[in-house]
């Protein structure tokens, strides 16, 4: 039977009758916020190309955090900016590091009422920019860059995080890393597989936020953007490897990537909502484009409609706070 019978316009009259049907929702536990601790500044530094993202100095990462973990939110992922560099990214590996103080730091303010996540790469401590160390012919070295991510890891999860995301898309870092973990007595310390990262067009405010020393592109290593059948061959690899979790990277122009991996993934599923998209709702929204709330909430809804469990967004804790209008 059709019209008249059926009118689906009975389901979407007014907005409690919407709220009843409605398939998805956002909730603030589903919402992971990367943050960026930086080294050497003494306040807060504004991210041109993210109007409302800073580099956090220690004590404002600290209460970012704590707020975070006061809004609800489901984690905070962490970014570390050194002051200095050098071609094997050693400031990673330090205990004494940007990055590593600031998961103590972290740690220390919010204990376990926050997850407190942690980038697994190099790209923020090299000179040259890139995801791992480079060979005498200035390409990533996969294999002496899997040796660090190890030590990485380790350090990293001695530092207080509960959940690591190796992000640089080394063949075999999963492994590698579980197996150095668990090695160091770091059994509960999870992974979190950015398993389908693409090369992408995207990442540019990112590259202001961290500071990038990039030379060249990442091409040789990140997802080509073309590829669809070849997210299912990294997530199968990560999984058989020991990931406890994956991620697509980046979420709004490869939600059919997340679906698809979402349809067969035994463990759950994150997409990050990067830079750029932030970037690009941030500027049309100041030019009075779109309307700023609606656009945010409807994209972080198709993130979830096409099946993240988890989402990183720069918008996490906004977006908290509007979830949580009313209910106290």
């Amino acid at each position: 039977m059709a019209f008249p019978q059926h009118r689906p316009r009975r389901l979407r009259q007014n907005p409690a009758v919407r709220r009843l049907v409605a398939e998805y929702e956002l909730s603030s536990r589903q919402l992971i916020l990367p943050a960026f601790v930086r080294e050497g500044i003494g306040e807060p530094n504004p991210i041109s190309s993210m109007p409302g993202v800073v580099q956090h100095t220690m004590d404002s990462l600290k209460a970012a955090a704590a707020d975070a973990a006061e809004r609800g939110l489901g984690g905070i992922m962490l970014f570390g900016i050194p002051e200095d560099r050098d071609e094997n990214g050693s400031a990673g590996i330090d205990p004494n590091g940007i990055l590593n103080r600031g998961i103590a730091a972290v740690r220390e303010e919010v204990g376990d009422e926050l997850v407190i996540m942690s980038d697994v790469c190099l790209d923020e401590f090299t000179s040259h920019g890139h995801c791992g160390v480079l060979d005498a012919q200035g390409r990533v070295d996969n294999d002496r860059t899997l040796e660090i991510y190890a030590e990485m890891a380790v350090v990293q999860a001695e530092a207080g995080a509960h959940i690591l995301g190796p992000s640089g898309m080394m063949d075999g870092q999963i492994a590698v890393i579980r197996e150095a973990l668990d090695q160091a007595g770091q059994k509960d310390v999870a992974v979190l597989a950015y398993a389908a990262k693409y090369a992408s067009a995207f990442y540019g405010p990112f590259r202001e936020a961290v500071d990038s020393q990039l030379q060249g592109d990442r091409r040789s290593y990140q997802m080509d953007a073309s590829n669809r059948r070849e997210a299912l061959l990294e997530v199968e690899l990560d999984l058989a490897e020991g990931a406890d979790m994956v991620m697509v990277k980046p979420a709004m122009s490869y939600l059919d990537i997340v679906s698809d991996i979402a349809q067969l993934s035994p463990v759950p599923v994150s997409a990050y909502q990067i830079s750029g998209e932030y970037a690009m709702i941030e500027a049309a929204s100041a030019n009075g484009w779109i309307d700023r709330r609606a656009a945010v909430l409807e994209s972080l809804l198709s993130i979830r409609r096409a099946g993240a469990q988890q989402i990183l967004t720069y918008y996490a804790a906004e977006v908290a706070g509007w979830l949580n209008e009313g209910k106290k």
